[in-house]
């Protein structure tokens, strides 16, 4: 019996771009495995972008592999009932060539007698991990099989949390055992952030052999369309810590949060009145339930506030201000008297939401239809999807940013969006970190695209770190920060007559000038930010030493003056030095820009430098020995 075609034929009727990169991928799998010898143990890491249908693509995986002689299957889900249910049921659905088996069916799996291929899906939980390590020794199936596991977020629980500890953690301890079950085993990681799965050790168990990235679908909304080199119309920017004005300030209306509110109201009224049936407002403000509280309780009294001055002049005007600006980029907006009447009545009549997710809120699936505004934090990651959200207000800090755990974040990310619509509220510095995760992550995906796994390098901006230390073996990790163009968000006017001297000599108007690394180092130190973690000196210029170490003797310095650029903007670069940069990949380039400081751009009125430095890619960033 075959069992892609199948599945591919199903997934057709329902979402024909989408079949056919899954068959793609499928097929690039089986001729992955078509050497496999039925007496090895392999491990694969699956790498899709945030939201990009990789369940589709795993089911796909399975089907070939059965078509390949794999019959006995384990699909993993994270910790979560709600997750796992549903991808049970998707299951059944979409694998009805297989014995799909849920937690608690052992009698029928035990009856099953291995007629046709099984799949069994599963909490990565102790307990039942456990439970069915037993289930599986006593079958008795998996004597003389190979066992095929496929691990969903595969960077989160499974791995041993206990490595710097000399022990293992109890989740990692039952995988480690499942797979040794049975005589050969093909593991699967599968993931959107594989920063702790590519940092492991080979001595781990838990490194991959191999990977391979699959494109996301047509209409799919990520990184590029967010966190462009040139910005989006998406994206608005709102005052760095508007958070505490909407806790502690009562008396003022919080100018963002008010617009993201305005935003998803006329894209609400929108899709309504043109026969949607949800649209979302995602709201991010931190990990503590009580901010989630607070602004819950907020969100209400401005949404009392609106309907009670919806008459009024200034509330009409907003309304019109955001109507204007959506109507921009989705011409066909539905007429504002229009969407200025359903506003009125969704809120007269209490039709919107307000919905907590966390431990202590809701995780049903009210957020499925209607106007709903759901707030919430490490809730809102990992796996859970949210249909029709067109609107996300974010300003979640963190005093050390995890860059997998803020990447997944992205629940923005995905095919069920407008993107005419589409509208995130952001501080600058949030969108500076995204921005520099995005570029991060597509200088990730072209390494592997372009070599393959072996001697893959992560590098992020200074202050965030690729993943969680628990699971990265510390006594082999190798940090050397490099590849994306990085400067001081808060630059110090500092040494400016030094830095003027020092460039006496080289002239703006040239294009580059190819100087020793010894004066990049000395020019690098004498930059400083008002934030460390914003310019951190000491690691930039050990960079450098690292590569004068390493027998590399130059770099590109470009130098510009006179620029009257604005205070806090999202890049530093024009886009053409920052071309001329890229052009330079196996170089270390110093870009140096001297600001006239202008007051009307948020400066003090008096020029400075600023820096902009891009480390070689070719270099180690974040690696493991």
């Amino acid at each position: 019996m075959m069992h892609l075609n199948p599945y591919i034929n199903r997934l057709k009727t329902q979402s024909p771009g989408a079949a056919e990169s899954v068959k793609k991928t499928a097929e690039e799998i089986s001729e992955k495995l078509d050497g496999f010898t039925f007496k090895e143990h392999i491990l694969g890491l699956i790498l899709g972008q945030i939201q990009s249908g990789k369940t589709s693509h795993v089911f796909g995986i399975i089907a070939a592999a059965a078509d390949l002689g794999f019959d006995l299957f384990v699909l993993l889900t994270t910790d979560n009932v709600y997750l796992q249910e549903q991808t049970f049921r998707r299951a059944i659905d979409v694998l009805d060539t297989f014995t799909v088996c849920g937690e608690n069916d052992e009698i029928r799996f035990m009856g099953s007698g291995m007629r046709k291929p099984a799949l069994i899906i599963l909490k990565k939980n102790s307990r039942v991990l456990q439970k069915w390590l037993g289930n599986l020794s006593s079958s008795g199936f998996c004597e003389g099989r190979a066992l095929f596991i496929i691990d969903d977020e595969g960077d989160a629980a499974s791995l041993n949390t206990k490595i710097n500890a000399d022990d293992q953690s109890a989740v990692n301890a039952r995988l480690e055992a499942m797979k040794k079950l049975a005589n050969s085993s093909v593991y699967l990681q599968v993931t959107a952030t594989p920063q702790p799965l590519l940092l492991q050790t080979k001595e781990s168990g838990w490194k991959p052999s191999f990977v391979h990235y699959f494109e996301p679908g047509k209409g799919y909304l990520g990184g590029d369309f967010f966190y462009p080199e040139r910005g989006s119309y998406a994206i608005k920017l709102t005052k760095e810590n508007e958070l505490d004005d909407i806790i502690n300030d009562q008396d003022t209306v919080p100018e963002g949060l008010q617009s993201s509110l305005l935003s998803f109201l006329v894209s609400g009224a929108h899709i309504m009145l043109t026969g949607g049936k949800v649209c979302n407002l995602l709201i991010h403000p931190s990990v503590r339930i009580a901010d989630h509280e607070a602004v819950a309780n907020r969100i209400g009294q401005m949404l009392n506030d609106i309907l009670s001055e919806i008459q009024g002049k200034e509330l009409t005007k907003q309304l019109k201000e955001v109507w204007a600006d959506l109507q921009a980029t989705k011409p066909d907006l539905a007429d504002f008297d229009a969407v200025y009447k359903y506003i009125q009545e969704a809120l007269s009549n209490e039709e919107i939401g307000i919905i907590l997710m966390n431990s202590t809120g809701t995780t049903d699936k009210k957020y499925g239809t209607g106007l709903n505004i759901i707030i919430g934090g490490n809730s809102l990651s990992r796996g859970v999807t949210f249909d029709g959200l067109q609107t996300v207000y974010y300003c979640r800090r963190a005093k050390t940013p995890q860059a997998d755990t803020f990447w997944q974040h992205c629940r923005m990310f995905g095919y069920d969006r407008d993107p005419g619509l589409m509208r995130v509220f952001i501080p600058p510095y949030l969108h500076k970190l995204f921005s520099e995760l995005n570029r991060s992550n597509e200088t990730l995906l072209n390494q592997i695209q372009n070599h393959g796994i072996d001697d893959i390098s992560l590098l992020y901006p200074p202050g965030v770190k690729p993943t969680r230390k628990n699971v990265i073996d510390q006594s082999a990790l190798n940090i050397i920060v490099g590849g994306v163009n990085f400067f001081p968000f808060y630059p110090k006017r500092k040494l400016v007559s030094t830095i003027d001297e020092l460039l006496e000599d080289f002239d703006d108007k040239q294009e580059f000038h190819v100087v020793p690394l010894e004066l990049m180092l000395q020019l690098v130190e004498l930059f400083e930010s008002e934030k460390a973690s914003d310019w951190p000196t000491a690691a930039y210029a050990n960079c450098i030493r690292v590569m004068i170490q390493g027998k590399q003797t130059e770099g590109i310095l470009i130098v510009r003056r006179n620029r009257d650029i604005g205070k806090e903007t999202g890049t530093l670069l024009s886009p053409n030095d920052r071309k001329l940069g890229d052009k330079y990949s196996k170089d270390a380039v110093l870009t140096l820009y001297r600001l006239t400081g202008n007051q009307e751009k948020g400066w003090d009125g008096k020029p400075l430098w600023v820096p902009n430095i891009k480390f070689p890619s070719a270099m180690n960033f974040y690696k493991t020995e």
